[in-house]
């Protein structure tokens, strides 16, 4: 996703240094206009205001800010680190607290959600939470890549908090429209008419609306993260003791219900 949203920060006017472990988009990020790297620590010595770290997890955002070569490594001033992974809030609020402590940098959690799909598009829905003024500086950046802005105050991890739930809720519908089209199948109702019904009816949803995209979800690709977030949904309620039982299912039961098998 990172490359898409560079190359709509370059469209929106903004001058975009940019790297990536992987060198195989270098040529597409160059062709767009952005200038391209081959450290982290030019990007922290060429960044005016903010660095967007759009990787998998907690160690890969460390190893960005901190590693050899990393952001750090340029001894950046009161800039604004934008981390767009998703973690669990603890996580995320460990990061922060290790940025706060060890650097000079201002930590934003911002949580994205519409995919490749969004990110190309630049529709994607941003979760922002983090100090207030670092997050206004921010919103310039926000506005080229997503639509659809929220922020939910302050303290580092809301953000995060308010992604499960949105995909806590998507891993839920994903289960009952493939139980529905599972029971329709049985009777051999053709799928396309039963999706047209659900589209004009209470059973609509945007699950419904992309099945030709949903159903093609994989164990390798966006039902392993889908899992891996109902997962943290479950485990954030055991946590605080907050009962989610159609989430607890959800997760048992979400390569069960799309017919494929666990890795």
């Amino acid at each position: 996703m990172g490359l898409p949203m560079a190359i709509n920060l370059n469209k929106a006017g903004f001058e975009v240094i940019g790297y990536d472990a992987f060198k195989g988009v270098y040529e597409k990020a160059k062709a767009a206009g952005i200038t391209m790297v081959e450290t982290l620590k030019e990007v922290g010595e060429q960044a005016d205001e903010a660095v967007i770290s759009m990787v998998r997890d907690y160690d890969q955002n460390v190893d960005v800010i901190f590693g050899e070569n990393g952001l750090t490594a340029a001894d950046p001033q009161d800039k604004i680190v934008i981390c767009m992974s998703t973690l669990d809030p603890d996580t995320m609020k460990q990061l922060n607290q290790k940025v706060e402590e060890e650097s000079n940098l201002t930590l934003i959690d911002a949580g994205v959600s519409g995919g490749a799909i969004g990110a190309e598009e630049g529709t994607l829905s941003i979760m922002v939470s983090g100090p207030e003024d670092a997050v206004k500086t921010a919103d310039p950046y926000f506005q080229a890549v997503g639509t659809n802005i929220f922020y939910y105050g302050p303290e580092t991890g809301n953000s995060q908090i308010a992604k499960l739930i949105n995909n806590m809720i998507l891993g839920i519908n994903v289960n009952a429209v493939a139980e529905g089209l599972k029971l329709a199948e049985h009777y051999n109702l053709p799928q396309d008419e039963l999706l047209n019904l659900l589209h004009v009816s209470t059973g609509d949803s945007w699950v419904a609306r992309h099945w030709s995209d949903v159903s093609e979800w994989t164990p390798e690709t966006a039902l392993d993260i889908l899992l891996n977030d109902l997962t943290a949904a479950h485990k954030e309620g055991i946590k605080h003791n907050v009962s989610l039982p159609f989430t607890a299912l959800s997760t048992t039961q979400l390569f069960d219900a799309m017919k494929v098998e666990k890795r």
